[in-house]
């Protein structure tokens, strides 16, 4: 509807010329309401169809109606509770600074950039009237400094979702600083985040975020042992954790993971070379050492083959072998090597090439009953 050269209104005098033809009985003329009013003009259109319609359209055009008259931009700056500016190439910090005093009821708001163009006074403006943010995407600002985060942890304590990856000058006071404010947190990508993601920030939000479920620490090379056992011991509630390129993590963070989060089910170790075979054997026994907690989860009508791992990434963990890594792929069924599941990644170790899942096994078997039974 709106081209790239431009926010231009025409597609939505297009739109309503169509509604007028083909929207209900009242013709070229007009649109009959069932309460007996009249569409004539775009001013006409209830709140609840204006708001459905903006629920279809592209996050562009939303944008160009709250311009259309008092009345949308009203509807809209109260309804409108998603929105993403990641299409904005070149301007994207004063549309922040324009459109955030406006639409105060966002809940979801995405800011990822492929350029960087956001600077400290568009977050701070988010944080003063957005106060009802819950999921925000502030990847690839480089621009940033700790001034946002500080803001972000005063203006919007509601947060579940944050993304900082690659906002490479946050520090990690800043991060733990918004920790003890951001509470309610439940997803936290840190990737890239080398000065922020520190074991002095995994304390404080190991101390604050306990609900947290998943966190992406990938290539944050301060990030050590002391840092992720705090982090497992005050966030039980760990899903998903990705510890790429953390090098100097050892198997005591692995083993701190398997006995304190019992429902862990995805875990990068790309390239943590420390990491052993006491590691792995940790992982597996945790199937069985948490067997009571994962019956209960049944109780409350989860199926027992939803817990578990259910991604493992271990490539280039060449200290690795065979017996360890199997161990974990037959405690964990939903772990696969074989063409096509790829969910326990072993790239880079030649030693686990002998690793399989169980789908080795019944393939071997169908093979030999292709023998047994050819077919006539």
């Amino acid at each position: 509807m709106v081209g790239r050269e431009g926010l231009k209104t025409e597609g939505l005098d297009l739109c309503f010329d169509k509604l007028m033809v083909f929207g209900g009985t009242g013709g070229i003329g007009g649109t009959k309401m069932g309460g007996g009013g009249m569409i004539t003009e775009w001013k006409d259109i209830p709140m609840e169809l204006l708001l459905r319609i903006v629920s279809l359209v592209d996050d562009r055009t939303v944008i160009v109606a709250s311009g259309v008259c008092s009345g949308w931009r009203d509807a809209i700056c109260w309804g409108l509770t998603q929105l993403s500016l990641s299409w904005c190439k070149n301007n994207m910090n004063n549309m922040v600074l324009s459109l955030a005093p406006k639409f105060t009821k966002l809940q979801t708001l995405t800011l990822r950039q492929d350029k960087p163009q956001l600077q400290d006074n568009a977050v701070e403006v988010i944080a003063s009237y957005c106060h009802e943010l819950q999921d925000l995407d502030l990847s690839k600002s480089f621009k940033l400094s700790d001034s946002s985060l500080f803001a972000v942890a005063h203006g919007c304590p509601n947060l579940t979702k944050l993304n900082i990856s690659g906002c490479s000058a946050f520090s990690d006071t800043a991060l733990a600083y918004l920790a003890t404010f951001c509470r309610k947190l439940k997803s936290l990508n840190l990737c890239g985040c080398v000065k922020a993601a520190s074991d002095k920030a995994l304390k404080a939000i190991g101390d604050n975020c306990n609900e947290l479920q998943s966190l992406n620490l990938g290539w944050c090379e301060k990030v050590s042992d002391a840092g992720i056992m705090r982090l497992a011991y005050g966030c039980p509630d760990l899903r998903a954790v990705d510890l790429c390129g953390c090098v100097l993590i050892t198997d005591d963070s692995v083993i701190a993971l398997a006995n304190n989060c019992l429902h862990l089910r995805s875990l990068g170790l790309y390239y943590c070379q420390n990491i052993t075979d006491r590691a792995m054997y940790s992982l597996a026994h945790s199937r069985v050492n948490n067997k009571h907690e994962i019956w209960k989860s049944v109780k409350k009508n989860m199926r027992e083959e939803e817990e578990g791992l259910i991604n493992l990434n271990i490539s280039q963990c060449t200290a690795l072998t065979p017996p360890a890594v199997q161990a974990v792929c037959d405690s964990f069924p939903a772990l696969h090597t074989c063409p096509g599941r790829h969910s326990l990644i072993i790239s880079g170790c030649l030693s686990l090439t002998s690793v399989h899942c169980p789908c080795a096994g019944i393939q071997a078997h169908r093979a030999a009953n292709a023998l047994l039974h050819p077919a006539h």
